[in-house]
């Protein structure tokens, strides 16, 4: 009897503890967690290289051309709108930059007329109908091929005609002799029309670098008429020749980049004032130079650079300035180049070379420079050898 009480009773304790532990589950021990870490990196895939940019067409004339622009509002009613007045220049007209393809119609009153960096084709009269005043012309980088020759009939007091960067393939004809100075470098000249100078004794510099011309394009009276002519630039055209009939009274000749092989012994006879000569780049050799052909009293500054010379030219003791750079020279004899005997000082100073600058590089020499050219070029201040 007892047992069977001692059994009940352990079975009530037990059903006892398991409603106790059913209520309260015991804890789990907690763990100890990691440390937070960063997100670790994913490579990405290259992005993929960006489709180039559309480019844009090139202007088709006339109808994809910059708009024109306006000028601003002025006090001047004859100002063209196109261009730009000025109260500070009365007498100017400022039409430069405007993406113009006609000239406007010049006031009267215009002295000095920008006309550059436009879409200019050509110059026709009408424009300059009352334009007897206008001394000053820019027309440079324009694209113009044609020239009217009326246009200058109303033009009797122009001066200064600036139309170099254009289409032109002739020298306009029917110029005022009234002009003193003519630029037309990079065009397409290659054409002088007979009389194209004529009764233009005023023209002191024409300027006709990088055209087109050739030897047969020059003839001996192309510049005939040209009696004040100080400057003439004939540099970077097709010459093989030196150029007939250079006024004699001319001051600098540029013939730069041209195919001359030669010149005549007795070319520079008679040139009273030349004093700056350039002849680089070139096919001059020791061939087609006269020993004597650069003894002239008046030249102040030669260039020789770029061509085929093996020796150094005779030259006047008057000159100050010599470059002879990239020919094909060994040796220089300054006993040979001196014009008075290195022995014997001259009594008279004035007859001491003058040559203070000259330069060698680009031939076949090294350095010393032979102590008889120090002691016959006193002067010298500069020597590149």
């Amino acid at each position: 009897m007892k047992a069977g009480a001692g059994l009940l009773s352990a079975v009530a304790l037990f059903l006892l503890v398991g409603a106790v532990l059913s209520q309260n589950p015991p804890r789990k021990k907690p763990t100890k967690r990691p440390p937070p870490s960063r997100k670790p990196s994913v490579a990405r895939p290259p992005r993929p290289p960006r489709p180039p940019r559309p480019t844009l067409p090139e202007p088709v004339e006339p109808t994809d051309l910059p708009p024109v622009i306006l000028g601003t509002a002025d006090m001047y009613a004859d100002c063209p709108k196109v261009c730009t007045c000025s109260r500070t220049y009365p007498n100017t007209l400022f039409c430069e930059n405007h993406n113009l393809r006609v000239v406007p119609v010049i006031p009267g009153r215009t002295h000095y007329l920008y006309l550059q960096n436009n879409f200019i084709s050509e110059l026709t009269a009408e424009p300059f109908a009352n334009a007897s005043e206008v001394r000053w012309i820019n027309l440079a980088n324009n694209r113009i091929h044609r020239i009217d020759k009326q246009v200058f009939e109303h033009l009797p007091s122009l001066l200064y005609l600036y139309a170099q960067r254009n289409q032109l393939k002739e020298v306009p004809a029917g110029m005022p002799a009234s002009l003193e100075q003519l630029r037309l470098a990079k065009n397409r000249i290659s054409s002088i029309p007979s009389g194209a100078f004529s009764k233009m004794g005023n023209l002191t510099m024409l300027d006709l670098y990088h055209n087109q011309l050739s030897d047969s394009d020059l003839g001996k009276n192309t510049f005939k008429d040209l009696h004040g002519l100080m400057q003439l630039n004939l540099a970077h055209n097709i010459l093989k020749k030196m150029p007939l009939g250079v006024p004699k009274g001319v001051i600098q000749l540029f013939l730069d980049k041209n195919r001359i092989d030669g010149i005549p012994k007795d070319y520079f006879n008679d040139f009273s004032h030349l004093a700056f000569l350039r002849l680089n780049y070139n096919q001059l050799s020791d061939k087609g130079v006269p020993k004597t052909v650069f003894n002239i009293s008046s030249l102040l500054d030669l260039q020789l650079a770029h061509n085929q010379l093996s020796s150094v030219p005779m030259f006047n003791s008057h000159l100050e300035h010599l470059h002879l750079n990239h020919n094909t020279i060994e040796s220089i004899n300054g006993t040979l180049l001196c014009p008075y005997s290195l022995e014997v000082e001259p009594e008279d100073l004035s007859l001491m070379p003058r040559l203070r600058y000259l330069r060698l590089d680009g031939n076949h020499l090294s350095p010393p420079i032979p102590m008889d050219v120090i002691m016959c070029f006193r002067h010298l201040h500069s020597i590149v050898i």
